[in-house]
């Protein structure tokens, strides 16, 4: 069962703006590699479900997240169907991630209110998503749907949307800015924040210092 609902979600994901995605096999770097975002200041994470028992991994990874780093806000992500989508609810997934826009996996998660940010690619799409219930909506892949320059223009008419882009996101201040000054609620972002090599050396505490980093950017620049 989630501990958070989908108000507390889609709070945090606008008061931190940033949504760190990531998966491994191994349940040990998992813990790792969440700790260290932890410790950096992040309070949303976005599992990835990619590999062969994923589930497995993210149902040990969130029990010790309750125990151990209990503000922290565990989501899964690439869902494509209502299956999985309750899967995790069950394995008490905090909020679900989607490439698409899925109908099943929408009415799923607004039976247990839970927060469910789809992939969207167009404004007929972003539309569809807030008639199904979504507050945030995943641009995906950002950077090739058409970067802040589309995020700008989906604002125009539509400037309620909340939007969290996914793809060609960077951790550095241009980038982070050229995002928010174009009206993102939040970003999402992977292997630009975890290095192969940082997890490969287990340097986590760089880790921690880049999402530090990445956070105090997005509190000078956001609007």
């Amino acid at each position: 069962m989630a501990r958070f609902s989908r108000i507390d979600v889609a709070l945090k994901m606008k008061e931190t703006g940033l949504v760190p995605v990531f998966y491994n096999e191994s349940l040990e770097i998992c813990k790792a590699v969440v700790k260290a975002c932890y410790d950096g200041g992040v309070r949303l994470f976005e599992f990835t479900n990619r590999g062969d028992f994923a589930h497995l991994v993210f149902a040990e990874l969130n029990k010790w997240a309750i125990n151990e780093i209990p503000d922290m806000i565990l989501g899964v992500g690439s869902i494509i169907d209502g299956a999985s989508a309750a899967l995790y609810i069950g394995l008490g997934a905090n909020f679900i991630v989607s490439p698409i826009v899925d109908e099943e996996t929408a009415k799923i998660c607004n039976k247990r209110k839970i927060a469910w940010s789809p992939g969207c690619g167009s404004v007929t799409e972003i539309s569809k998503a807030h008639e199904l219930g979504a507050e945030v909506v995943k641009i995906f892949p950002g950077k090739q749907v058409g970067g802040p320059e589309f995020v700008k223009a989906v604002k125009g008419p539509m400037p309620w949307t909340s939007i969290m882009p996914t793809g060609g996101v960077a951790p550095s201040e241009d980038n982070l800015k050229e995002w928010f000054n174009a009206g993102v609620t939040c970003v999402g972002m992977g292997s630009k924040l975890f290095p192969k090599q940082v997890i490969e050396n287990k340097q986590f505490e760089l880790i921690s210092a880049k999402c530090a980093e990445v956070l105090e950017i997005i509190s000078r620049v956001k609007k």
